[in-house]
């Protein structure tokens, strides 16, 4: 596709994902006391857009994108966590601190302190936020930076002894579904995805090389949790390039990885409700949640 097509594209994609009017939880509940640190809960709801009353269900946390920097915010996949919840999940929505001043991307260490933080709350935030919501079932989808930071979450137990965010066994997830994720630092820095919010995030290439270990999940394998990536073939926002070197080196870390392709996909169908992506994206978290 020439370039002039692709953006075409790319942009109408993106229009379309951003069009839907932002959608109001059920309930929230801060994870701290900054304004950031809060997550959203939707209900399950049955095929008229009632909350469904049928026991309990999967809780999906959803970690948005946005390149880590500020002005994406939760709202604009708001849509996605009710399309979501009337697929019959419970959803929570977190919300985290991102890029400071002017475009920083993220914010190191406390966009991965409120990660952690949101993860080690989230089942006895829901318990109460939202009764339906079975955290024994919990999956954790991601998009884009958003994908980064849920294959993140899931590999905390690898992460160095002295990090502050390691945990001393595995994360209680059924599995991750990461969407077009920024899933291999180092490749994405070399494309210069998303402006070179990688060297934003991590402060440079020596930031890059220092906290790799800490922020990468391209190098925190394997997990042992079940991992699956949904990718359009066509996005270049976040390359197919990237989500391939995570791939392999999950596969080098003697891991099988779930690689989803979809043909004449960008970046933001896998998040816009109308889209049929957004279908397979639901399939593939179910057949890890159910």
């Amino acid at each position: 596709m020439p370039d002039s097509a692709a953006a075409a594209r790319d942009a109408a994609e993106e229009a379309s994902a951003l069009s839907h009017p932002a959608v109001a939880p059920d309930a929230s509940a801060a994870y701290g006391t900054h304004p950031d640190q809060v997550i959203d809960f939707y209900a399950p709801r049955d095929g008229r857009g009632d909350q469904r009353d049928q026991g309990l269900v999967p809780l999906v946390v959803v970690l948005h994108g946005g390149a880590w920097r500020a002005p994406y915010d939760r709202q604009h996949v708001t849509p996605f966590a009710d399309f979501l919840a009337r697929h019959g999940f419970a959803v929570a929505n977190v919300e985290y601190r991102r890029g400071g001043e002017g475009t920083a991307a993220g914010r190191w260490p406390d966009t991965f302190d409120d990660i952690a933080a949101a993860l080690d709350a989230l089942p006895e935030l829901a318990r109460t936020a939202l009764p339906a919501a079975d955290p024994r079932r919990t999956v954790v989808t991601g998009h884009s930076a958003g994908g980064h930071l849920a294959l993140w979450a899931a590999a905390r137990h690898v992460l160095p002894k002295e990090s502050p965010w390691r945990l001393s066994s595995p994360p209680q997830l059924r599995g991750v579904v990461a969407l077009a994720p920024i899933a291999d630092l180092g490749r994405a820095a070399e494309l210069s995805v998303c402006g070179d919010a990688v060297l934003e995030l991590l402060d440079g290439a020596e930031g890059l090389k220092e906290r790799a270990p800490y922020a990468d999940p391209a190098v925190l394998l394997p997990t042992g949790i079940a991992t699956a990536v949904v990718q359009g073939r066509d996005d270049t926002v976040v390359p197919q390039a990237v989500a391939e070197a995570y791939v392999d080196a999950a596969a080098k870390a003697g891991e099988t990885v779930g690689f989803t392709l979809l043909e004449d996909v960008g970046h933001f169908p896998l998040i816009d409700p109308v889209a049929d992506a957004c279908a397979v994206v639901a399939e593939e978290i179910a057949q890890l949640a159910w």
